[in-house]
């Protein structure tokens, strides 16, 4: 009788080091948060982009004044570089944050485009439309650069 105790003792501690060794550990999974180098890249960028998205009320003006010369400038001229800053600061975001901010800055692309087919057709109203939506899509993008990354006296 002892002889057969030790022997199911003994499997059964080989077989709870088997059902160990063959489990995986779990791992605690940390929510991903911004390096301060990518902080760093984001400030560099993002005074710029707020600036260029204050001068984007120039365009309304325009607009009534039905300057389309203007319009078409303003878009191509201080615009042109906005996608080029959007860029940057998506490069640096978080990975979830990353998809969100290429779609924003796709739609407000497409905006600016709705806006010189307006102006191809001379509509006002749709020229004002598809800036809104644009001021809109600018704002979005935004909202998604994390607030240590933004000077205090440059927010909202």
């Amino acid at each position: 009788m002892v002889r057969s105790r030790s022997i199911l003792s003994l499997i059964l501690a080989m077989v709870a080091v088997f059902l160990i060794s063959c489990s995986s550990p779990t791992v605690a999974k940390v929510s991903p948060t911004y390096t301060p180098a990518q902080i760093e890249q984001i400030q560099e960028y993002a005074p710029t982009l707020l600036a260029l998205r204050d001068r984007m009320s120039e365009i309304p003006v325009l607009i009534q004044r039905r300057d389309w010369i203007g319009v078409r400038n303003f878009i191509h001229g201080p615009l042109g570089e906005l996608r080029l800053k959007m860029t940057y600061i998506t490069r640096n975001l978080l990975p979830k944050e990353q998809t969100k901010a290429r779609q924003i800055t796709r739609e407000l692309f497409d905006d600016l485009v709705k806006v010189e087919q307006a102006i191809e057709e001379n509509s006002t109203t749709g020229a004002v439309r598809s800036y809104q939506n644009a001021f809109a899509d600018i704002n979005k993008f935004v909202d998604l650069i994390p607030k240590q990354a933004v000077p205090a006296q440059v927010e909202d």
